[in-house]
């Protein structure tokens, strides 16, 4: 049955609680690192290359677009107008419906989006400055990019994994006690509980619990 407008309420409220924990985990994970964690303004390795998205994460660019909309009209349109630019140059490609942005689930289009776009720079991103557009709302792969974070393989095999220009010199030790942990499980519960809801009073906060990519969520 559909959420309630309390209930789509109390998952936003969560929302705002999960991104709150993720920005203080960042922030301690930095402070641990110190120069160990070359993260910077201009530094746009990580902001090249399509990546999928989930439903908060779409919902959260859409509700940053609103805002920049109503109080920066000139840079939403640009950040528009490279999102159409992205669409019209790989959009032919998109593994998915490129006409809603849902990412196909198929193991062929899964496969297909391995290689989808893999140097396309993101259309939130400003070419000139290398900052991020659209920061305050930016997705959760780019909230846990660069400082250590622990991944489960395919295998079953944990692992810390981090950016590749960031930690370089450093001892195991040192990564492992700069670990930033991520609240994958209440990120997994607010994504269920919205899930299949397309006619719960949230859906146009927080769309259809399908993947899309960004360049898609830019867009009205």
């Amino acid at each position: 049955m559909p959420l309630s407008v309390r209930d789509a309420q109390l998952v936003q409220i969560r929302e705002a609680r999960l991104l709150q924990s993720i920005d203080a985990a960042l922030a301690d994970a930095a402070r641990l690192a110190g120069d160990f964690l070359a993260c910077r303004i201009g530094c746009t390795q990580c902001c090249h290359g399509a990546f999928a998205i989930n439903a908060l994460d779409a919902a959260r660019l859409r509700e940053g677009m609103v805002t920049l909309r109503a109080t920066n009209p000139t840079l939403a349109a640009e950040i528009e107008r490279r999102a159409h630019v992205w669409l019209v140059e790989y959009g032919s490609d998109f593994p998915g419906d490129s006409e809603t942005g849902v990412l196909g689930t198929s193991d062929s289009d899964q496969a297909s989006f391995d290689d989808f776009a893999d140097d396309a720079a993101c259309p939130a991103l400003d070419p000139a400055s290398g900052r991020c557009d659209v920061y305050a709302w930016r997705p959760m792969t780019c909230r846990v990019f660069g400082p250590p974070v622990r991944s489960v393989s395919d295998s079953g095999a944990e692992g810390l994994g981090h950016c590749e220009l960031c930690f370089i010199g450093a001892s195991p030790e040192l990564v492992a006690a700069c670990e930033m942990p991520v609240p994958h499980e209440l990120e997994a519960e607010l994504l269920e509980e919205i899930g299949s809801e397309t006619s719960s009073p949230i859906k146009s906060t927080f769309g259809s619990a399908a993947e899309t990519v960004v360049a898609f969520a830019l867009l009205p």
